[in-house]
């Protein structure tokens, strides 16, 4: 694409994501370049600016960065409990934002932020759900939004990690992993999730003491279709994401890593990748190359801080079911007028 006039960008956060997404605007994308990252760890976001290129100032501020010479977007990578101080610090500036999930840590805070970008009048948010941009999912998505197999019914998901990190809460098993089916759900199905029930096995002798791992989750939609989860970040053996879809006339299924498989030894097999970095590096770029493409046209696309609204409301009815052990409704807002839905099905 023409690279006149590139978009400059402040990478709030600049930890294992941020510094990522440094790498991947600075050396990966075209049409935009890092003005300015910020971080509390003065010596990280210096750091990570060296490798920016000449011009990229560091801060600890994250509105001082915003103000930068060059800066045109925000991409925000910090902690969830930061992000609702600056989705608003963005809004005000009226700059566009790549805010990586959560949207917010709670549904009420994530209402705050819905408030401000209406009053702009126009959309500047879009919450970085990448599985949308992931091509697997691509195809489920135009298949079932061609309904050749008939009306989805279930959709079967399996999500794994190799292990969990050693801050790692039973909760962050839904606010942290389960949110990303949460939002593929909503997407895929075109249905709200209305009610959660979460069902506890007894723990793996891989869990962490104290870690209710695995679980299973259990969405209903308001399309009347179910939705379950297997949820298992110790599983030991790598990174796994698959969901099947069952229709009135087929299924359809992804994730099954059908990439490079080998004969040797007596022995077939494959890889499986270590980390969501890894499966989802490809996810990754396209969602940025598009929300440049996107905000250099001044247009906003992708999932909106009514789908962060949302997939916050769903994980607060999750926590509570886990903790709970009962089936319990998901509490939303109507969708406002401002977010009607838009169809987002890849072209290619």
């Amino acid at each position: 694409m023409n690279t006149e006039n590139p978009l400059g960008i402040a990478v709030i956060g600049t930890g294992r994501m941020g510094a990522d997404h440094v790498r991947r605007i600075d050396r990966v994308i075209s049409g935009a370049y890092v003005a300015a990252v910020a971080d509390v760890d003065e010596g990280r976001a210096k750091e990570v600016a060296g490798t920016a290129g000449p011009g990229c100032t560091a801060h600890t501020d994250p509105e001082a960065a915003m103000d930068a010479p060059g800066v045109g977007a925000v991409l925000i990578a910090s902690p969830g409990a930061a992000h609702e101080a600056q989705l608003l610090a963005a809004l005000e500036r009226d700059l566009p934002v790549l805010c990586e999930k959560p949207l917010t840590p709670d549904p009420e805070a994530a209402l705050r932020v819905m408030a401000a970008e209406e009053a702009l009048g126009h959309r500047r948010i879009q919450v970085g759900f990448m599985r949308r941009y992931d091509h697997e999912y691509g195809q489920l998505k135009r298949l079932l939004a061609e309904g050749r197999y008939g009306r989805p019914l279930m959709l079967h998901c399996r999500h794994r990690n190799t292990v969990s990190h050693p801050l790692f809460t039973t909760e962050m098993l839904i606010n942290d992993s389960v949110v990303h089916e949460m939002d593929a759900a909503r997407w895929l199905l075109e249905q709200e999730l209305t009610a959660v029930t979460v069902l506890r096995p007894v723990p793996s002798s891989g869990a962490p003491d104290g870690l209710g791992d695995p679980q299973l989750v259990i969405f209903e939609t308001s399309g009347g279709a179910l939705v379950d989860v297997e949820i298992f970040v110790n599983c030991g053996f790598g990174y796994q994401v698959q969901a099947e879809a069952v229709c009135e006339r087929g299924t359809a299924r992804i994730g099954d890593a059908h990439g490079l498989l080998t004969n040797t030894a007596g022995r077939w097999g494959g890889e499986i990748a270590d980390d969501f970095i890894v499966r989802f590096a490809d996810a990754y770029d396209r969602q940025l190359r598009e929300w440049v493409d996107a905000t250099r046209a001044g247009r906003v696309t992708g999932p909106s801080a009514w789908d962060g609204y949302a997939a916050a409301a769903v994980c607060a009815a999750g926590v509570a079911a886990q903790r709970s052990g009962v089936r319990t409704p998901v509490e939303m807002t109507g969708r406002p007028a401002f977010y009607s839905p838009v169809s987002y099905v890849r072209t290619n």
